[in-house]
């Protein structure tokens, strides 16, 4: 017996006939079907084929981004300059308005100057002409020796030497200072007036309360004659109870009173226009 025998041969034992043909037949039969499905498959189908799709090129973003930048860049310039343009019409809208607001205030003050200078030209005009009549009575009562032209020649010299004192010389004083100030329906100062805002209003610096309507003024105090007139005596036309104008007497045969919307505050003599009467308050 070989030392060898029992040593197991390493070689691969030979695939039997059998199996061999096994193999080949199952190969042969699927190489069949799939010959006869690749036949039976559709003459019309289509290839397919690959889409490719185009990347944007670093270029082309650089040039998006610089246009985008630029359109950007215009659009805020234009928008400053809008904004400039804005500002540049308020500010002169606003120059032109301070302008106009300046120049009727100019023209107001001129016309107003002018009211009341001539407003004191008639006045003066009219105690000229009242002194002219004064002399001329005086004249007359002592070449006639008329009693009644003699009193009623002492009663104007004793009414123009009059001298406002204590109260009455604060209200008299208070009147005169507004001469050529504005008529105003309803003013109450400080520069325009209607007639009885202005005697309240003089009153006042007596420290006198007066009503605020003319008839309700002239009711007050006590009723004297016009030939016994003292300075700061309210003068009224009208009935006493529903007077519709009054004004103050402020000696020499005179009066201060606002008139009307032509004239503003004046002074004017007694026979410029006669009072209806005058009360006393102080």
């Amino acid at each position: 017996m070989s030392h060898t025998a029992h040593i197991p041969s390493h070689r691969k034992p030979r695939r039997s006939a059998s199996k061999m043909a096994l193999r080949a037949g199952v190969a042969g039969g699927v190489f069949s079907t799939l010959a006869v499905a690749g036949a039976a498959a559709p003459a019309s189908a289509e290839p397919v084929t690959e889409t490719t799709l185009e990347m944007p090129t670093l270029g082309s973003l650089d040039a998006d981004l610089a246009s985008a930048v630029s359109a950007s860049a215009d659009a805020s310039q234009q928008e400053a300059l809008d904004q400039s343009l804005a500002a540049q019409e308020d500010a002169a809208l606003k120059k032109a308005a301070s302008e106009a607001k300046k120049a009727k205030a100019e023209a107001d003050r001129k016309a107003e100057a002018e009211k009341a200078e001539k407003a004191r030209a008639e006045a003066q005009e009219r105690a000229s002409r009242t002194a002219q009549r004064t002399q001329l009575a005086a004249k007359s009562a002592s070449s006639s020796g008329s009693s009644s032209s003699v009193g009623s020649s002492s009663s104007s010299s004793s009414s123009s030497s009059q001298v406002a004192t204590g109260s009455a010389a604060a209200i008299v004083a208070f009147a005169k200072a507004q001469i050529g100030d504005a008529y105003v329906m309803g003013g109450t100062g400080p520069n325009s007036w209607d007639c009885s805002g202005l005697v309240q209003a003089a009153y006042r610096q007596a420290g006198i309360d007066l009503p605020r309507i003319s008839g309700d003024q002239s009711s007050r105090g006590t009723s004297v004659s016009l030939s016994n007139l003292q300075p700061g005596d309210i003068l009224y036309w009208g009935s006493r109870s529903g007077s519709y104008h009054v004004a103050i007497y402020v000696g020499g045969g005179k009066y201060v009173g606002a008139q009307n919307p032509s004239t503003g505050v004046v002074e004017r003599s007694l026979d410029w226009d006669t009072p209806s009467g005058a009360v006393r308050i102080l």
